[in-house]
């Protein structure tokens, strides 16, 4: 379709005669591309000289832009370099006409008018260095480059910034370009020499660029933008750029990196050199701290320019002034530099885009995004007519009456209509970003507030001598924060007790700013914070080493349903997949963990899951973590040894992660079993036999799930219940496995079979050895599928009976609160559980499905199972309880109020001394029951073991 079938709308002569000049210059056109040229030029000087200048070559342009502006670029592609300044700025004219033509009469979009413009400085910009590398080259002066070398322009890039990085160039932009080069493919003895040349051919391309002759100029151009410009030259290597911005760069550096993309030159080093610099952009951890720098910096700009005040239109800068483009700009980089560095959806270059990806994700309301975008399209056309009227790079709006006519000849409207819109618009951006940037401070309350209780100054007061504290900007954000946390934790029940907790939190914590920043920015984080430093303390310090977990309750999905293992394991192994190197995967899988570890004991805490639940998902995290590092560690290792020979490995869960139930400081009870099928060694660059191999990729994966990081460790890992203890080797072969439990295992090892579950690692393997698992269960019954006719069951009931003997001298309890060990607790019920699912043959893991299986053969009876049940519920309770509170066996009196609450909402209750009278009788009970179970061996059927 034509040029003039796809016009929407047609704009007005300011000056009727410059109109009809216009329209002569180009007398074939009729209709509305006549009404078009005429309204043009009879309001934009500029761009009546343009239809002057190019009144041969318009008319057939307008039949088909779009193949028009195609011709142009493929016609500059084939001129000759010494030709290219005077062609770059012809063909700088008909691009600026056509697109101002198609812009004002609404046949392109803003995306593709900015796209539009944005492509031909590309272009430009690459032709420009393509012409002056290729001198250098051919002068011989950039050392080892050839001709061949000039499409890349000899490992030098230029990275567009601002809007040419955004693809959102406006009419009149300048283009802003950092040059960088490679000074990795020079040898170090021509380096300076490498680097005189790329300084040389920058500033010659700038100029070819920037320099206005008789035919015009191309685009200014700012490299102004590189790191400390007063001091660099105007092209620096790559690896000095790193380490500027790893040391010294700001947040408005990081900013700009935000829509920063390689436009000329070597656009793969280019990525390479971007790439490098996400850690820089874009923060582990969620960066509030950004709004404070952001908001400084616009008042900063405001200041420098004189934007402050009441709106006045006359004059007023659609871009920097109050309600304009850089307010909604500015709006959607911080909020992507608070939360792109954990969700890379976010990460996007353009402004409309970004802004509908923040919604999208929860960080901007749904309408404020659609009318920040909707408002941020209007500005940008307002500020083309501004630029078209004289190819200004101005973004100001007209002080008189001749200035507003053109603006509204442009936009075909009345002046009138245009104010009013702007003066809404505009104060609707401000309203809409102002209070994000500086909001009333709901933290902040006046410093001489009256505390609405009376703390204890002496624990106020030494707060100033922590280390969260000791950087000025943490201390400015904590006078703001400090009176909404007085605040709330005078509501607590036991504000003093809170105080304590509180105390203890800021004394573990090891810097202040980024939390601050998120308690002033999210004061519904203080009532959390309060909440777990008077309840939990075992929680709250593992906040002061891991507050970075707050995080994840900003997340939006902090509260949600719990997603399930495989869900977990698929979002952890994205993340790893992001991660640059193994230790960064390693440091990720931990700040991972941290986060889910953190919302369980949340979620249990506020009641929102129970002990059943919080033990499954504690299990199933675990289960994600083996699941998400195997694949990282084997191909890790591999880069060494090669892939792992024969058919692969796989982890056999055992203990309470095998029973898919574990607490908050649950250790993990692991077998690696591997199959090397006749494969004698792997195949690397250092090859390793089979055994050592899979021996030392076990260390491997134990060593990247336990050893201690900059985040932490994820988990303690037992291996001891592998095939001969301590005495066996770490990874265990298939066959040594199977004759082992087939020929050698005690009674307490095929106990643990009761609870074994495959986790991770070859598929096919994994079944195999559940398969074997099932079937050497099934043969202590003698027959494989017929329950309670094994002939080893008064010697697996004397067996645990001289286990419960030496596990009781082993360990006495830790008081009366200690719901794991001794008689009638959760061990000794675990215990007689997996006693009735051997003799029952049963595969299945869980402590109520084992003593379901000794009712099955009549071994217990119902109501016997079900007080164990009972009784192994409360203690579990118990136990959760004092692992999430403490870490330890439960003090009544030193866990406080919120966490004796805790406990008893948990278990139901009325108060502790009850409680304590339930769990003694209880377990008392239930020891007796295992005594009578066990002695009642002797009279099960027999049959062959």
């Amino acid at each position: 379709m034509s040029f003039e079938s796809h016009i929407t709308r047609l704009p007005h002569a300011y000056d009727p005669a410059l109109g009809a000049e216009a329209l002569e210059a180009v007398p074939g056109l009729s209709g509305d591309l006549a009404k078009l040229i005429y309204g043009v030029g009879g309001s934009s000087p500029y761009l009546k000289s343009l239809i002057h200048k190019e009144a041969t070559w318009l008319p057939e342009a307008l039949q088909d832009a779009d193949a028009a502006l195609a011709a142009l670029m493929a016609e500059l592609r084939a001129g000759a370099p010494d030709q290219r300044p005077t062609a770059l700025r012809a063909a700088k004219r008909r691009v600026a006409l056509l697109t101002a033509l198609a812009d004002v009469a609404g046949v392109w979009s803003l995306e593709k008018v900015t796209g539009t413009l944005t492509d031909f400085a590309d272009l430009a910009s690459q032709l420009a260095l393509e012409a002056t590398i290729g001198a250098e080259i051919r002068r011989k002066k950039l050392p080892g480059a050839t001709e061949d070398d000039i499409p890349t322009a000899g490992g030098m890039v230029s990275i567009a910034m601002g809007k040419m990085g955004a693809h959102e160039l406006n009419y009149s932009s300048d283009i802003d370009l950092i040059c960088l080069f490679d000074e990795t493919r020079f040898d170090p003895d021509d380096y300076h020499d490498a680097r005189a040349s790329f300084i040389r051919a920058t500033r010659k391309m700038a100029a070819m660029l920037n320099d206005i002759t008789g035919d015009g100029y191309v685009f200014r151009t700012d490299l102004r933008l590189r790191p400390d410009p007063a001091v660099t030259p105007v092209c620096i290597a790559m690896e000095t750029a790193e380490r500027y911005y790893e040391s010294l760069g700001r947040t408005w550096e990081r900013a700009a990196y935000i829509k920063a993309r390689p436009s000329a030159g070597d656009l793969a080093a280019g990525q390479r050199f971007l790439t490098t610099l996400t850690p820089f952009v874009w923060r582990k951890h969620l960066d509030f701290a950004a709004i404070q720098d952001a908001h400084d910096m616009r008042l900063r700009i405001r200041e420098h320019k004189g934007l402050g005040g009441a709106l006045e239109l006359d004059g007023h800068d659609m871009k920097l002034g109050r309600g304009g483009i850089r307010e909604i700009e500015f709006f959607t980089q911080t909020r992507q530099l608070i939360a792109g560095g954990r969700d890379p959806y976010l990460r996007d270059r353009h402004t409309v885009p970004g802004l509908r990806k923040l919604a999208a994700r929860g960080w901007v309301p749904e309408e404020v995004a659609e009318g920040l975008a909707d408002h941020y399209r209007f500005h940008r056309e307002v500020e083309h007519r501004i630029q078209m009227v004289g190819d200004a790079q101005t973004h100001r709006l007209p002080k008189g009456a001749e200035g507003w006519g053109r603006i509204a000849g442009l936009m075909g409207r009345d002046v009138a209509d245009i104010q009013n819109e702007l003066r809404r618009r505009i104060g609707e951006v401000h309203e809409m970003t102002e209070g994000f940037f500086a909001p009333d401070a709901a933290c902040a309350a006046d410093a001489g507030e009256v505390a609405p209780h009376a703390f204890d100054e002496r624990i106020l007061e030494r707060w100033q001598t922590y280390p969260a504290l000791r950087s000025p900007r943490a201390v400015e954000i904590f006078k703001r924060v400090r009176p909404e946390m007085l605040r709330r934790l005078a509501q607590t029940a036991r504000p003093d007790e809170a105080l304590l907790a509180l105390d203890g939190f800021l004394r573990g914590l090891p810097a202040g700013v980024q939390l601050f920043s998120l308690f002033e920015a999210n004061p519904q984080l203080i009532d959390l914070l309060v909440d777990i430093v008077g309840t939990a303390p075992a929680l709250a310090q593992h906040l002061s080493r891991n507050s970075g977990v707050f995080d994840a309750v900003i997340g939006g999905s902090f509260f949600t349903g719990w997603p399930g293992v495989n869900a977990l394991t698929e979002d952890l192994t994205e993340r790893l997949a992001r991660e640059s190197d193994y230790e960064h995967q390693l440091d990720g899988a931990r700040r991972w963990a941290k986060e889910w570890q953190f919302r369980i004991g949340v979620h249990h805490l506020r009641g929102l899951i129970g002990a059943e639940e919080a033990g499954r998902q504690y299990a199933d995290l675990a289960d994600a973590v083996l699941a998400g590092l195997w694949q990282p560690v084997a191909d890790h290792f591999a880069q060494k040894h090669g892939p792992m020979p024969g058919r692969g490995a796989m982890v056999l869960g055992m203990g309470s992660l095998g029973a898919q139930r574990l607490n908050a400081t649950s250790d993990l009870d692991l077998i690696v079993i591997y199959d090397a099928d006749g494969v004698e060694a792997s195949e690397g660059r250092r090859p390793l036999a089979a055994r050592p191999y899979y021996a030392r990729f076990t260390q491997a994966l134990v060593t990247a799930i336990s050893a201690p990081m900059a985040q932490g460790r994820l988990y303690e890992v037992d291996m001891r219940l592998r095939p001969s203890g301590t005495q066996g080797p770490v990874a265990t072969s298939l066959p040594s496995f199977k004759n082992y439990q087939e020929n050698e295992a005690w009674t307490w090892e095929h106990l643990a079979l009761t609870r074994a579950r495959p986790v991770t690692g070859a598929p096919a393997l994994m079944a195999e050895v559940e398969a074997f698992r099932q079937e050497v269960l099934k043969a202590e019954t003698g027959t494989g599928t017929e329950a309670g006719a094994g002939t080893g069951a008064a010697c697996v009931g004397a067996d645990v009976a001289e286990m419960r003997g030496r596990i009781a001298a082993a360990k006495a309890p830790d008081g009366p609160w200690d719901a794991k060990i001794g008689a009638g607790r959760l061990q000794d019920i675990e215990l007689l559980s997996q006693t009735a699912a051997l003799l029952a043959g049963s595969p299945r893991r869980t402590v109520t499905q084992g003593l379901q299986a000794g009712v099955a053969i009549g071994w217990l009876s119902a109501a016997e199972s079900s007080d164990l049940a009972t009784t192994y519920r409360l203690c579990w309770q118990v136990q959760l309880a004092s692992k999430l509170l403490s870490g330890q066996t439960i003090d009544p009196d030193s866990i406080g109020e919120g966490g004796r609450a805790f406990l008893l909402r948990e278990t139901g209750a009325q108060d502790m001394e009850a409680l304590m009278a339930h769990l003694q009788t209880s377990c008392s009970t239930a020891a007796k029951l295992i005594e009578d179970a066990l002695a009642r061996c002797d009279a099960l059927p027999t049959g062959e073991v």
